[in-house]
């Protein structure tokens, strides 16, 4: 499948991992008996803050029906999580995860014919608690007709300074097998990410969060689908096969009155393509009643073009590409997640169920849709459905 369409995929991915490890930070929230305010009230929102590490995750069971649409991709499917421990010292988990995608995306439909076809991933974890420290290790593998990925990733996250403070570190290895149809075209990718993170509980009713990672990609970085533009004419898209990055987010939650929290976000990513990148998110929970939280937010984006970015290069040159990931753009995603307990019963079982949509806008600043000649622009739609278990 062209990278396109598959960073475009990505973005409901992201935000379904984002609620799978939002998800099994609430299960593990302790931090402290002091963070308990503020660890209510997010809801598992705020899944920056690893709160909670030297306890392992509740037995839980999730299932997601997932759907995006926008600039010309559609893609839905079900998702699937199960948790369960061993012995008060394992904990093992396993993912399943599906899209079924329609693509006739701008760079599909101005360079190829719009296109069908299934995605799958699946993923396990263990996580291992000893003393004060937990550490898991995790493996996922997706695949699709013309692209295979598989990662390992071990994170080791330790409560200090009597569980007020927790560190994590972590490393990702990963490797993608890059094809195109029926042209015997075959190559590789390999990436290496390395984190660090840091959770502050600040007073009994505010938390900060510091991330910082590093990532490293090897090999085929484009897509063989996608075509560059030199005086008008289409020619093959040419990336470095070496790409390094840094990000650095900060973050921080509070109860700013009884049962209502905020929170807010910074990540700035920078790498040696030339490329730097902004990001703010905002958002405020409330329960309503004993049954409902209602999370809403929005997120900004903004970045600049790669050095060997053009929309029509005016000649050759060694590294050429008309990605539209890797041009001046920026994009605005107001969002909002309501969650409603069907049925609790402390210490044995509870019951949810999840809404969550997005909106957002994506423009371009030196993309130009070819069908129209104007800077390209479109709105995309993420609805997921979630129901959770933990027993």
């Amino acid at each position: 499948m062209a990278a396109t369409s598959r960073r475009a995929l990505g973005v409901a991915a992201t935000l379904w991992h984002r609620i799978v490890r939002a998800l099994a930070s609430l299960a593990n929230a302790r931090a402290s008996q002091l963070a308990a305010p503020v660890a209510g009230l997010v809801g598992g929102a705020f899944s920056a803050a690893p709160a909670g590490a030297a306890t392992l995750p509740e037995d839980s069971a999730e299932a997601m029906v997932h759907v995006y649409d926008g600039g010309g991709v559609t893609a839905s499917g079900p998702a699937l999580l199960v948790r369960k421990s061993l012995y008060d010292k394992v904990s093992l988990s396993g993912t399943y995860y599906v899209d079924m995608v329609s693509n006739a995306s701008i760079d599909v439909v101005t360079t190829a014919s719009p296109f069908r076809e299934t995605r799958t991933e699946y993923g396990l974890g263990v996580d291992y608690l000893y003393r004060d420290s937990l550490v898991k290790l995790s493996f996922s593998s997706s695949s699709e007709p013309d692209y295979k990925a598989s990662s390992v990733g071990v994170d080791v996250s330790q409560e200090v300074f009597g569980g007020m403070t927790t560190v994590l570190l972590g490393f990702t290895r990963g490797k993608d097998d890059v094809g195109k149809k029926d042209e015997g075209f075959f190559d590789y990718a390999k990436h290496w990410r390395y984190r660090l993170g840091l959770t502050q509980i600040l007073t009994p009713r505010w938390l900060a969060t510091l991330g910082l990672e590093a990532v490293s990609d090897d090999g085929f970085l484009g897509s063989p689908y996608r075509a560059a533009r030199v005086f008008g004419a289409a020619v093959p898209e040419r990336n470095p096969r070496t790409r390094s990055s840094r990000s650095i987010k900060l973050g921080s939650i509070a109860e700013v009155m009884p049962r209502t929290s905020i929170r807010g976000e910074y990540r700035y990513f920078y790498d040696n393509w030339d490329i730097k990148a902004h990001t703010l998110e905002f958002g405020a929970s409330r329960y309503i009643g004993e049954s409902f939280l209602i999370d809403a937010g929005v997120r900004y984006y903004k970045q600049n073009h790669a050095l060997f970015y053009s929309d029509n290069a005016p000649g050759e040159t060694t590294y050429i590409s008309r990605n539209r990931q890797l041009s001046t753009f920026h994009s605005l995603a107001p969002g909002v997640r309501v969650t409603y307990t069907y049925k609790q019963v402390p210490g044995r079982y509870e019951i949810k169920g999840h809404l969550n949509y997005e909106f957002v806008q994506y423009k371009f600043s030196d993309f130009t849709d070819l069908r129209s000649g104007r800077p390209y622009s479109f709105n995309a739609n993420v609805l997921q459905l979630l129901v959770t278990a933990t027993f």
